[in-house]
């Protein structure tokens, strides 16, 4: 695969692009204000509910976003990408949209519902590897033989830029935001969350959040350099990624200002908690933040942004094993 142009990538003009073009298909998600964590707090706390948007999660933004910047025979070719669900949805939806075949290489491990959600969207699904890593290896792998277009998950400074369109709206709506607390998995939403951030205005910190047991964004920063984890061991399945984005890297050391870790146990609680307090049903992932934010790490700033990023699927019989576990 050609390498990409870095020049002309994360641009403000293009940030903009992207937010045109990813506002044709995705659905308003305005931020919610939440009594019940601002009480706990001390501080105004809102949610920018991703878990609402089409598909079920923000990843429809970058996928769209990179598929609109394509050339037809690129489009044509096929495409192919390796995703936990949520990615594979956004692809599986933008190669629908523009009339393309889409592969999908999933993790055996990934639920059955967003499986069946991302055949739903017309695309082929291949379940290879137990994790995120190894199904990526076998797409790009795939991609070699059969000449398909890759779109990575994250890995992708136009995914990234499409991503960043939160950001856009967040700030839009909430200028006086202080903080921004975002879930990284690979770093691609990181990425263009933070980037754009800072842009509009340098004084908006931005925090990652990793699973404590899959935080290779964190050991990479500590080690300044793109580090793999021997392994990942948590119930975020969606930001359970052993490498995180090269090409991304980079933009992650400027522009986050701190990465901090929850604990299995910690999502648990934020379940119940988001569930009972705001009858809102947010997958391990998306409650990465929630969780950061509710065991006691407060910050001093007043306007505090949690992007709760996707919804869950969970069966009700899952539910209640969830909640029994706790």
């Amino acid at each position: 695969m050609a390498e990409q142009n870095t020049t002309d990538k994360l641009t403000l003009a293009k940030f903009e692009e992207a937010y045109d073009i990813v506002h044709k298909v995705v659905l308003p998600t305005k931020l919610i204000y939440s009594d019940y964590f601002s009480g706990i707090t001390g501080n105004k706390v809102y949610f920018k509910p991703e878990n609402l948007q089409k598909t079920g999660a923000y990843k429809i933004r970058g996928a769209y976003y990179k598929i609109s910047t394509l050339s037809d025979e690129e489009r044509q070719k096929g495409l192919i990408t390796a995703s936990a669900g949520n990615h594979a949805q956004g692809v599986a939806y933008a190669a629908k949209a523009y009339g393309v075949k889409a592969t999908i290489v999933m993790p055996s491990s990934t639920p059955l519902i967003k499986v069946n959600r991302t055949k739903a969207y017309g695309a082929e699904v291949i379940l290879y590897g137990d994790v995120y890593d190894e199904s990526c290896a076998y797409a790009l792998e795939l991609a070699e033989d059969k000449g398909y277009t890759f779109i990575h998950p994250f890995d992708d400074l136009d995914v990234a830029t499409g991503q960043g369109s939160v950001a856009m709206e967040i700030i839009k709506e909430l200028p006086f935001v202080d903080y921004i607390l975002v879930p990284i998995g690979g770093g691609g939403l990181a990425t263009g969350v933070s980037t754009l951030a800072k842009m509009m205005n340098p004084n908006i910190k931005v925090i990652g959040v990793e699973p404590a047991g899959a935080n290779c964004m964190q050991v990479s920063l500590k080690n300044k350099k793109v580090t793999t984890l021997p392994y990942v061991d948590t119930i975020a399945d969606g930001t359970a990624v052993k490498t995180p984005g090269s090409k991304i890297f980079p933009y992650i050391q400027k522009n986050i200002d701190d990465i901090i870790t929850v604990e299995d146990n910690e999502l648990i609680v934020s379940f119940l908690d988001m569930l009972e307090n705001h009858k809102l049903l947010v997958e391990n992932s998306a409650l990465l933040t929630v969780a950061a934010l509710t065991v006691g790490r407060q910050y001093g700033y007043d306007n505090i942004c949690l992007t709760c990023t996707a919804r869950t699927y969970r069966k009700k019989q899952d539910l209640h094993s969830f909640n029994t576990s706790s």
